[in-house]
């Protein structure tokens, strides 16, 4: 499994807090920044609001990150790691569909805190070339997993054969992440029926529903 991207290398992050008031002031911040990203996006949010909403003086930002784009970058990076520890094997799995629909559930119940920082990488990315050449980095990593995922489902009884999946897990890796930026204007029913779509595309891509190999 290709190792995920470490977004911090290289950036010169100031060091990292040992005390524990120290680390619970770098949280709330983090907090800060992940709600007003997700208000205003990236460009509308200063590091004055920032602090404010962290209920911390800017000076008390500064000593956590050297800039907006750094929190950024922190917390885009929390949000991979997250999904790092994701584990999707089927095993002694009896019901293969509702086994990815638990898969993506948990997913997007990781994904659904980080929305603030996915809408401000969004942008962010537009006018900084860095962070598009990382996020073509993450895009690859993300499908990668997704590859991984098919081909353990491959392995199972009913799976189809000869299927792209490559081609596959690119289309649907892709729509997670098309998913992942609209969430936010969707209603939680709405979000449901997403997912639910989205497990019925990967089951009927990958099984035949009479349970034998093609």
């Amino acid at each position: 499994m290709k190792k995920r991207p470490n977004l911090l290398a290289g950036e010169g992050f100031p060091a990292a807090p040992q005390q524990k008031r120290s680390v619970e002031k770098r949280e709330r911040l983090k907090e800060a920044g992940l709600a007003l990203f997700g208000e205003k996006g990236y460009e509308k949010t200063s590091i004055e609001e920032i602090a404010r909403r962290a209920k911390l003086a800017v000076g008390g930002f500064y000593q956590h990150y050297r800039s907006k784009r750094q929190l950024l970058l922190a917390l885009m990076d929390e949000l991979l790691e997250k999904l790092s520890r994701l584990d999707f094997r089927g095993g002694a799995m009896t019901d293969v569909r509702a086994g990815i629909h638990a898969l993506l559930a948990h997913a997007f119940s990781h994904d659904l805190r980080y929305l603030g920082a996915y809408r401000a990488w969004q942008e962010a990315a537009l006018s900084d070339p860095e962070l598009a050449r990382k996020q073509e980095g993450i895009h690859g990593w993300t499908t990668n997993r997704v590859i991984a995922v098919f081909e353990m489902l491959e392995q199972l009884p009913g799976a189809r054969r000869g299927v792209d999946i490559p081609g596959v897990a690119r289309a649907m890796d892709s729509f997670f992440w098309s998913l992942l930026g609209r969430a936010g204007q969707l209603r939680k029913a709405e979000l449901n029926q997403q997912i639910d779509a989205a497990t019925h595309l990967m089951y009927h891509a990958m099984f035949t529903d009479d349970g034998k190999k093609h």
